[in-house]
């Protein structure tokens, strides 16, 4: 193992705050802080000579893990959460590396939150920041290292803090230096300053934090400066939760025309941002800066000096710190997604039309066997453009969003279906109008689409000035005109296509990839399948899934079955917890002959399943949005069972469940709740 070059360092590390531990943190020195080794798993190792705890291929075989879990902890405060660890294998890139895993366990939830996730090995400790927002919930740790192939594949935890405050925080004091490092450049780079680094011949400062020689702080210096702007950075962690105020840092400048000071932010994908960047002389002692600083998804601060020769003199910088609150220059008001975003069930939310008239409609239509609701829940309010009894030659409705912040990277997803159209190209498009130059750019339009099935699209865009979001329906004949609906729009800040958008939450499953926590019971010999596009036997079935109308979705296919054949979806083992829980998921039961859709509710020692919701007979041609409320304090499994009905026309099919804990309270149609199990065709009102 590559454990025993780190451990003088961090020894160092963890004997610094060893006397006095906070809640949910351990140096590992004489046991393991109240942190257990799960029973089912491997357990982790405490060295015998104290410093960290370890799992390894010596004890164990590839893919065998071993799980820690903490105490009972609670952030009433943000709070970060550092783990000092290594990964450690044998040469070469193995294809099935070694993970550690950090999960969040709240005491109201089912599943397990995957928090972070590491798998690069390294000769040398690292150094995870993990952002911890406030809440009242508890919740506890669960670490899970998981051996990969090699023979002397091992993992190791060195230390685990947590402390009140942000994780892009740090006053230098500490030997980690809170998760900031140096880019390397072979002549400038960030040094740790104070305490015997400054004597009396130093031009160096006391730092800011203590005023004394006993502090700490980072510099940089021009003395080994060789080329016309080299460049020194100083990085901190990635955030890892959303958060927005103002950041705010002590500075000193030498020689302030010889160099340029800078602070940027850089996302995931690279994207940089100047937020800051000095602008008065420099002087001989601390100046306090602050910037504004938004980090809706995960981003990085750094700290940038550029010099122009080797008499650029010096920049030092201390006590970096962070506030929710924004800065007192702060004059544009922040972006806001709950405003930018409308599902159209109370009005138009923050969304207008043009003076001229009314372009876009606001609908409500009783879903049966030959119209399709909103996308919503199938029940609810949706857009209506281009009727072919409202429409005029030329045409043209337009629907504006709300104003939005320039320089910023926005995702925009929506839902639109089309039908009757002779030509569908250019029916509906999306531009971008930029207040300041009146300029409209077009960044999407409907060239083919699936006629009267609710489609997803999701569009990134970037703009430097402030912007508004336009959706234009254009009707050029009259006898070309059909219908374009529009439903749940959403504006996030961000690219559409990054990681964390991308990762779906625990209890969520949209069977994009696979069937998720779900199984199949074979034991009547038949089975849901996966598929997506339309079902083969006519009259029966959906267009296409709920999720994106190109996507896949699990459902029963009736030619194969007889009548009263079942097929059954169970859930793996879920953790019983205290309080409601809400599932929700969507169905499609449409065809004469459609049978049944039941879910249960199987609880841990008992031999009998509960009847937790069903629906009978032909529902719909539109998905519909079923919510049940349930509650188990034990171990429990979800099954969901189709019955297949008197005829082929039968095909049952779902997509898109999510658990969530609490109740379902705000749900909009109080007959799909858990009591009731009305067996009726939906019905509302135009």
């Amino acid at each position: 193992m590559l454990l025993r070059s780190v451990l003088l360092a961090v020894q160092a590390l963890q004997l610094a705050g060893a006397l006095d531990l906070p809640a949910g943190s351990c140096t590992f020195e004489e046991n393991t802080c109240g942190f257990d080794s799960v029973f089912e798993f491997l357990p982790w190792i405490l060295n015998e000579e104290g410093h960290y705890i370890y799992v390894d291929t010596s004890f164990a075989k590839q893919g065998e893990k071993a799980v820690l879990l903490s105490p009972d902890l609670q952030a009433e405060e943000w709070s970060c959460l550092r783990l000092v660890y290594q990964i450690a294998t044998s040469s070469g890139s193995p294809s099935d590396p070694s993970r550690l895993n950090l999960y969040m366990r709240f005491e109201d939830e089912s599943f397990d939150r995957l928090f972070w996730s590491a798998k690069e090995p390294s000769d040398s400790w690292l150094i995870a920041s993990l952002d911890l927002q406030n809440s009242s919930q508890k919740f506890k740790i669960l670490i899970e290292g998981v051996l990969g192939h090699g023979n002397t594949s091992s993992i190791a935890l060195f230390e685990i803090k947590m402390t009140t405050g942000y994780c892009i925080e740090c006053d230098f004091e500490e030997n980690h230096l809170c998760g900031f490092v140096n880019h390397w450049n072979p002549n400038v780079n960030w040094f740790v300053g104070g305490g015997n680094t400054r004597n009396s011949n130093s031009s160096l400062p006391q730092d800011h934090t203590l005023k004394s020689e006993l502090g700490h702080y980072m510099y940089v210096d021009s003395i080994y400066v060789k080329h016309f702007q080299e460049v020194a950075q100083l990085i901190s962690p990635m955030t890892t939760a959303p958060m927005s105020g103002c950041l705010s840092f002590y500075y000193q400048l030498q020689q302030r025309n010889d160099n340029i000071f800078s602070v940027y932010t850089r996302d995931a994908a690279g994207l940089y941002e100047e937020i800051w960047k000095a602008g008065d002389p420099g002087n001989s002692v601390w100046n306090l800066a602050e910037a504004e600083f938004s980090a809706p998804y995960p981003k990085e601060v750094i700290f940038e000096v550029a010099f122009n020769g080797p008499k650029g003199g010096y920049v030092a910088l201390d006590d970096i710190s962070f506030s929710p609150v924004h800065c007192q220059n702060q004059t544009e008001h922040p972006f806001s997604a709950l405003e930018a975003s409308c599902n159209f069930e109370e009005d138009l939310c923050n969304f207008y039309q043009d003076k001229e008239g009314s372009g876009w409609t606001r609908v409500k239509v009783k879903p049966n066997l030959y119209r399709a609701g909103d996308h919503t829940s199938g029940l609810g309010y949706f857009l209506l453009a281009d009727t072919k009894f409202t429409s005029q030659p030329g045409y043209i409705g337009r629907l504006y969003g709300p104003s939005l912040p320039g320089n910023q990277q926005y995702c925009l997803r929506f839902y639109y279906a089309i039908s009757g159209f002779l030509k569908m190209s250019d029916t509906l498009a999306v531009y971008i109008f930029e207040e300041n130059h009146v300029v409209q750019d077009k960044i999407w339009s409907v060239l083919e689409s699936p006629r009267g099935v609710w489609m997803q699209a999701e569009i990134t865009f970037r703009k430097p000035m402030p912007t508004k979001v336009v959706f234009m329906s254009l009707c050029k004949s009259l006898w070309d005109c059909g219908l374009v609906a529009l439903d749940d729009i959403t504006i996030e800040l961000g690219s559409c296509w990054s990681p964390e958008k991308l990762l779906l939450p625990p209890g969520e499953c949209t069977f994009e990839q696979d069937e998720c926590i779900f199984t199949q019971e074979r034991r009547n010999r038949s089975s849901w399948q996966r598929r997506r596009g339309e079902t083969p036997t006519s009259y029966t079935g959906p267009k296409g899934d709920h999720t994106t109308g190109v996507g896949y979705y699990m459902y029963i296919e009736a030619s194969h079955l007889v009548y009263g054949q079942k097929a059954r979806l169970l859930s793996r083992p879920l953790r019983g917890v205290t309080g409601k829980h809400c599932l929700t998921f969507f169905y499609h039961m449409y065809g004469a002959g459609t049978g049944l859709l039941n879910v249960y509710l199987k609880k841990e020692g008992d031999s009998e399943e509960s009847l937790l919701w069903r629906r009978r007979g032909e529902q719909s041609i539109s998905w519909l949005r079923a919510l049940i409320e349930y509650s188990c304090e034990r171990q429990h499994q979800i099954i969901i069972e189709a019955i297949r009905g008197m005829s082929v026309r039968s095909d049952i099919a779902i997509d898109d469940i999510k658990f969530q804990a609490g109740s379902c309270a705000e749900m909009e149609d109080k007959s799909q709740q858990s009591s009731g199990y009305s067996e009726d065709l939906n019905e509302i009102e135009y």
